[in-house]
This record gives C-alpha cells, sequence and structure tokens, in this order.
C-alpha cells in the first residue's frame, strides 16, 4: 500500500473519531443542577400542629342581653370604652315598673301605721284582759266578763300579729317590683371592654329566646387575660397534655413565634360536618415573656414541642424521600442514594442516627425534573453553605 493512501486512511479515520467525539459530546447527558444541603449538628424537635386556624380568645366574655323586651332609654356606653364591675350599661323604659315601686313603698308605709295601731290596741287589750282577771279573782266581776277580756286581748293580739305580716308582704312586692326594674337593665358583672353595641336610644332591643340567634345588646370583653384555642387531629390527642411547652404565632405578627405553654386539652372531640374531628386546645403565652399586642379573634397557629434532641446529626426533612432515602452528592460528580435511619422528625429537620455523617451533601430540590439516583449534577447557587 502507497504511502499517500495510507495518510488518506489516517485522514478519514482522524476525521470520523472527531465526528463522534463531537457527536458524543452534544448528545451526552448534561449535568442536572440541583440544591444541596450540607449535614451539619443542630437542635431536632418533634412536634405537632393545628389542622386549622386557632382564634385568641378572652378568657372572660360575654354577650349581654336585657332578659325581657323594652325600649332603649339610656346607653351609658359605646363601643370601646373601657368600664367597671358593676357600672351601668344599658336601661330600658321601665316608668310603669317604677310608678309600681313607688306605691308598694306607700303601701308599706301604710302597713306599718296599721301595725303601730293595731299593736297598740292590743296591747291595752292586754292590759285590760289582767285587771279583769285581777278583779274575777277578788269577786268583783263575773267569770263571763273575765273571759270576754281575754278573748278580746287575743283578737287584738292576732291583729297585730296580721298587720306586721301585711307589712313583710308588701316588703315583698316592693322586692317583686325592684326584682322587675332589674330586667330592664344591664350591668357590667366584669371589668372589660366594650367590644360591640346593638341598638340605639329609642329602638326596641329584643331578649334572644332559646333556640333563636338573636344579637345580643352588648358584647363585653376582659381582654386582660387572653389565650389560643386552637383545633388538633383527633390522631394526635393521646400525645397532648397540660403544661407542654407550645410555639405560637400569628397572622397578624408575621414571621414571628412567641414561646407559651398548653393550658387545658379538651377531653372530648369536635366533629363538625365536611371537617376532620379534632382536638381543641388552649394554649397561653409565657408570662415572663414581652406580650405582643393582641386582639381577640386574631387568628392563631400553635405547635406543640413534645420532645427535643440537643447536637445531634440532622438532615432537612425536605431532603427525605419515601423509605427514609436520600440522595448524596457523591465525589465523582453523581448522586448516590443512601438509606438512612432516623429518629425525632418535624416539617423542618430530621434527627440522622445512621448513614449520614456531619459535611456530607444532599438534594434538597427532589421535585426538579430529572433528579434521581446515578446522574452527575452541578451545585445550584441556592445550594446551603
Amino acid at each position: 500500500m502507497s504511502t499517500p493512501l495510507i495518510r488518506r486512511l489516517l485522514l478519514i479515520l482522524i476525521v470520523v473519531c472527531l465526528l463522534g467525539t463531537g457527536i458524543w459530546w452534544f448528545k451526552r447527558p448534561k449535568p442536572v443542577a440541583v440544591v444541596l444541603a450540607t449535614i451539619e449538628q443542630g437542635r431536632v424537635e418533634s412536634s405537632i400542629a393545628n389542622t386549622r386556624a386557632g382564634t385568641v380568645e378572652a378568657c372572660l366574655r360575654t354577650k349581654l342581653s336585657t332578659t325581657i323586651g323594652g325600649r332603649i332609654e339610656v346607653l351609658a356606653v359605646k363601643e370601646g370604652d373601657k368600664v367597671k364591675k358593676g357600672q351601668l350599661l344599658m336601661k330600658l323604659w321601665n316608668d310603669d315598673q317604677q310608678a309600681q315601686s313607688a306605691l308598694a313603698l306607700t303601701q308599706v308605709d301604710t302597713a306599718r301605721q296599721r301595725v303601730t295601731e293595731a299593736c297598740t290596741v292590743a296591747a291595752n287589750a292586754e292590759r285590760e284582759a289582767a285587771r279583769q282577771e285581777s278583779l274575777f279573782k277578788q269577786g268583783f266581776v263575773s267569770g263571763s266578763r273575765d273571759e270576754q277580756a281575754r278573748a278580746d286581748a287575743q283578737a287584738r293580739r292576732a291583729g297585730c300579729d296580721a298587720a306586721k305580716a301585711d307589712v313583710v308582704q308588701t316588703l315583698a312586692r316592693v322586692k317583686t317590683t325592684r326584682v322587675e326594674q332589674h330586667r330592664t337593665v344591664l350591668y357590667a358583672p366584669f371589668a372589660g371592654t366594650v367590644a360591640k353595641i346593638v341598638g340605639e336610644v329609642g329602638e326596641y332591643a329584643t331578649p334572644s329566646p332559646p333556640g333563636v340567634p338573636t344579637p345580643p345588646a352588648i358584647d363585653l370583653i376582659d381582654d386582660s387575660c387572653l389565650y389560643v384555642r386552637a383545633p388538633m387531629d383527633e390522631v394526635d390527642a393521646p400525645k397532648m397534655s397540660a403544661g407542654q411547652t407550645v410555639r405560637i404565632s400569628f397572622d397578624a405578627l408575621p414571621k414571628q413565634s412567641f414561646p407559651g405553654k398548653v393550658k387545658r386539652v379538651a377531653p372530648y372531640v369536635s366533629a363538625v360536618e365536611k371537617q376532620a374531628r379534632t382536638v381543641d386546645i388552649e394554649a397561653t403565652l409565657d408570662p415572663d415573656q414581652t406580650q405582643p399586642h393582641l386582639l381577640v379573634g386574631y387568628s392563631a397557629d400553635v405547635e406543640v414541642v413534645l420532645a427535643v434532641r440537643e447536637q445531634v446529626v440532622r438532615v432537612p426533612t425536605s431532603a427525605l424521600q419515601e423509605g427514609g432515602r436520600v440522595l448524596l452528592a457523591g465525589a465523582d460528580g453523581t448522586l448516590q442514594q443512601r438509606q438512612l435511619k432516623t429518629g425525632l422528625a418535624n416539617w423542618e429537620f430530621t434527627e440522622v442516627l445512621e448513614g449520614l455523617v456531619v459535611g456530607d451533601r444532599v438534594v434538597t430540590s427532589l421535585d426538579r425534573e430529572g433528579v434521581k439516583a446515578g446522574i452527575a449534577f452541578v451545585a445550584d447557587d441556592k445550594t446551603a453553605k
């Protein structure tokens, strides 16, 4: 074979190799960009949270209505006012009842005067009976005269007692009229803030009978004592008890959480139509911490801390796949699957008992397309340091 032919064949071979290399280069699998998190030691908690938004409640709150209907004559407060215990809030027109009370008081005075009259006559009759008895014993009057005097004294004394009973009866009538008047007024049962008033002076106030959702006349709140009521899944009920540590957050105070304690766990399960069965808990803020300014009705979330581990190897929970597996960033530039043995866990971190060491890097962007074991990868700019 001639030299030119050999050179030509070599040239063709080089071109074919270069062409094949180029095709492989352009068709080779491109590395997938992944977000990596570095394994470190830290705190891991086991916790549970409410299934639906909780609510800030007042320890004392009452919705007041008069026990009878009537026209509003006096509104002694307005919405937002601070009131003291026993302070007048509202009064209905009750002139008729006041007139009845005044009449009953005059009847009391009359009855007392009758007592004075009747008892004076009775005392005189008793003295006369004593004189007649003395004269009878001396033989100056007949026995019938003595008996008549004693009978008259007893009758007069009975009249005195009846007059006293009339006084008691008229006093009871006065008390009855005052009770009726009290049904037309509202007093603050405790110190608090008037949240809402339904009705204006001159309007007719209607009490709320059983089964009829009539709005109350006055909504009174003691906002000096607040707590959070939150529904928890029924399956978590056995894990909760009074005194456990909680973290409370409020939609109105974003990016903040406040320590507290479980105050009470409801002794029953709430079954609301079309909703999961839940158990309500009540949580209070830690009194030793600075208290945020809260309004009754704020929405809130409660996270109950069940257990805590300090300075343990932990992995971001978002890096875990089904069955406790993770994708590990291998030194050869490919992703490797690793089986873990885990401990405590929450939505943020999971304790690693076996399978990872401090410094390993795992993938947290598992939802990206093409992320799987064995592929080449490059670290995304968002990779945690």
